[in-house]
């Protein structure tokens, strides 16, 4: 082991034994709780402590990458800390005082918690691994047949309730957290089930639908779709999202374009999503999820203005409905011929320019992140043979969520030379105005620099056709 990472080790136990001290103290706040830990690689200097999506606290790193807060008053419940542009859950019980370790390069497996409710933190990281790891493995199983795919998850699905079982037992948890701790078990096993009729099909071409027995869907009976506390909890929000493609799907779709299928399917959604869910909280973050999803697809104006109007009638919130309408508005500034809205971007050299700089020529404008370098590798690929094929066009690549110093990095070990790289300055910034959520998103400029495509995909099969 090398001296400098004995010496930072070393010098995070102290810090943990400083920590301890300070919550073992008795404190005469019935709620009083304590929150800290360390992030290794730092993105950013923040950790943001939120609660169903809205900050609580802005925590500043010190100049050893920590951060410590104590909350005088803090409910039990669930809370997610973010480091952009990662983030995970932490459950709080009464007077728990909890610290966290995180490697930003690796933030999922290298995640630890210790501290007071330690235990059950540890045990919903170690069943998301356990999940993530399963993900992994599930394309060649939604190939399988009916019996073999089902034989293949109540398999795993009974292995993760052993390791449920056995941890309830040996940490004892609350009830309250017990409906989280149960939820990332069983949404994680009705996801695939929702799934695979679909997936199946897709990827064998094999239409499954008519073979299903007919109690495969029983277990949507027990579910409480009214469980505000899970309104925000990924694994409830995902399988919700799934089970109303399902539920919404149109079948006689040869009826209509692709563009007003996707609109009336989505419609479709929202309008069981009204029927089925009662709890208003719950129901209006389910129909921004399905907004915020449709809206950020390949772009049919007239289709999204129509959409609109029916998310407004079935949404009740109106602080959501004003981000929604902000998306809306993004995308409407991103119509064809439009210029694209200025942001602010960082060249190799360290100097910050506004987008508008751009000279007005044919460009093909990409994103990319370190933390997806399996794409990373693939889109500059793909990006050098167009180059070749149409060196008309300008190729500008930005890089949204990296430092500095990690980009140039990852240029350097790259020697990439033929293509123009930039960094967003402002990923919140970029993610408003250009209504960027996914990296995959390509936007072509026309030989005016005004906008020809802005809901593009380098990797579709029809991208070409936007170049000539």
């Amino acid at each position: 082991m090398k001296l400098a990472y004995k010496i930072k080790l070393l010098s995070f136990y102290i810090f943990l034994l400083s920590f301890y001290s300070c919550f073992n103290k008795n404190d005469d706040g019935e709620y009083v709780a304590y929150f800290g830990g360390e992030i290794v690689n730092p993105n950013n200097p923040y950790v943001l402590f939120c609660k169903d999506n809205v900050v609580i606290d802005s925590l500043k790193l010190d100049q050893n990458n920590r951060f410590f807060i104590k909350f005088d008053s803090l409910a039990p419940g669930m809370y997610t800390f973010k480091h952009e542009p990662e983030y995970q859950y932490v459950y709080f019980d009464k007077n728990d005082s909890i610290m966290v370790r995180v490697n930003s390069r690796d933030f999922d497996n290298s995640l630890v918690f210790c501290g007071k409710g330690d235990l059950k933190n540890n045990f919903l990281i170690d069943l998301y691994l356990r999940n993530e790891k399963d993900k992994n493995s599930m394309f060649k199983v939604f190939d399988y047949g009916l019996t073999e795919f089902t034989k293949t998850i109540d398999s795993s699905n009974l292995a993760n309730e052993k390791f449920y079982l056995a941890k309830k037992q040996e940490i004892k948890w609350s009830d309250e957290f017990d409906v989280f701790a149960k939820a990332a078990v069983n949404f994680q096993y009705y996801t695939k089930k929702e799934l695979y009729p679909r997936v199946h099909n897709i990827r064998t071409g094999n239409d499954v639908f008519e073979e299903l027995p007919s109690n495969y869907y029983d277990y949507r009976k027990n579910i409480d779709f009214d469980n505000v506390e899970l309104a925000n909890y990924a694994p409830f929000v995902m399988y919700l999202s799934h089970m109303l493609n399902n539920m919404g799907a149109i079948n006689y779709h040869n009826h209509f374009t692709e563009a007003d299928l996707a609109l009336k399917t989505n419609i479709n959604k929202m309008q069981i999503a009204d029927t089925l869910i009662k709890n208003e909280k719950l129901k209006n973050n389910i129909l921004d999820n399905i907004a915020f999803t449709y809206l950020l697809e390949d772009q049919n104006m007239v289709n999204n203005k129509a959409f609109l109007e029916s998310y407004h009638k079935f949404s009740t919130d109106k602080s959501k409905k004003n981000e929604v309408a902000k998306i809306g508005n993004a995308i409407q500034n991103l119509k064809v011929g439009n210029d694209l809205p200025e942001v602010d971007l960082i060249d190799v050299n360290g100097n910050k320019f506004k987008s508008t700089a751009f000279k007005p020529k044919k460009t093909v404008i990409f994103f990319w992140t370190g933390r997806a370098i399996a794409h990373f590798e693939g889109v500059h690929k793909k990006i050098l043979d167009f180059k070749k094929k149409y060196p008309s066009y300008e190729y500008i690549a930005i890089n949204l969520n990296d430092s500095q110093e990690d980009w140039l990095k990852f240029l350097k070990s790259y020697q990439i030379t033929e293509i123009t790289e930039l960094r967003c300055a402002n990923f919140e910034d970029i993610k408003a105005k250009w209504a960027i959520n996914k990296i995959h998103r390509t936007i072509i400029l026309d030989e005016n620099g005004k906008i020809k495509n802005a809901f593009t995909n380098v990797f579709d099969t029809k991208f070409e056709e936007n170049l000539k």
